[in-house]
């Protein structure tokens, strides 16, 4: 959840810096810069795919060479149990949040849109989405991988005791977890504060909004001057009275 919102602060903060930077995007007569913002959620989706990859590989491995095979098939049993328990709910909860905003945008529902309600239902969206489309479907490849891991490596404990020699593997396996977690924190987490994000966003959006009360009041003001503005006199054409005996000129030869 953190990562999504990592990712969508930084593609929010983005679009709004081309709103501001690119002449002519607010008129819609220039091209935003797409690729972008495509580099950013795929460079911070990678990013913080590397901590739970580690958790999910070396944590079975850590368990299984430290404690023993007994103990590693109780942590797989409580990570099924646990993850599935958590996996629906979050499918569930997501879907609903997600449903109900449409729900009140499509069939107007409780008043229909820019209502109370909608807010509300606005903001359960915003949870929902990442709920059911990343977090949710995550703990599924949490519970695979941590499987696969472990019947991969089985062969290596079979007639293992609890505490084994090979214990030292195991604890091998936690000193990179740490390692591993400081290093992501270090490169891309800090300085990385969730309520800056916030003020940031509504310190951004407040100046987009004056900008635009400002611009939508200039063109007012300006179309109110050009309605009272007294209309400009036709210049006075004057005519020479003919002189007698004088040729006539047909301006159509």
């Amino acid at each position: 959840m953190l990562s999504v919102q990592k990712a969508a602060h930084a593609i929010m903060m983005e679009v709004l810096r081309q709103f501001r930077e690119i002449p002519g995007l607010r008129e819609g007569t220039a091209d935003p810069d797409s690729d972008r913002c495509v580099a950013i959620s795929s460079q911070n989706a990678v990013q913080e795919m590397i901590l739970p990859g580690l958790y999910a590989v070396l944590s079975p491995l850590a368990v299984g060479f430290l404690i023993g095979p007994r103990c590693l098939t109780g942590m797989l049993g409580g990570s099924i149990a646990s993850g599935m328990m958590l996996a629906i709910t979050m499918a569930n909860a997501g879907g609903a949040w997600d449903n109900s905003k449409k729900f009140v945008e499509i069939e107007g529902a409780h008043g229909g849109k820019r209502t109370p309600v909608h807010v509300a239902c606005v903001i359960g969206d915003t949870v929902g989405d990442p709920f059911k489309d990343t977090s949710g479907p995550s703990l599924n490849i949490l519970i695979k991988l941590m499987s696969i891991i472990s019947l991969t490596m089985a062969p290596l404990m079979a007639g293992d005791s609890d505490w084994p020699v090979t214990w030292y593997i195991g604890l091998v396996c936690i000193i990179l977890l740490i390692v591993g977690t400081y290093a992501v924190y270090y490169f891309f987490w800090k300085g990385v504060d969730t309520t800056v994000m916030d003020k940031d966003i509504t310190t951004t959006h407040r100046n987009e909004s004056a900008y635009s009360s400002t611009v939508s009041l200039n063109a007012r003001l300006k179309q109110q001057a050009d309605e009272e503005a007294p209309p400009e006199e036709a210049p006075a054409v004057v005519t020479a009275a003919p002189i007698d005996g004088a040729p006539t000129i047909d301006a159509t030869d």
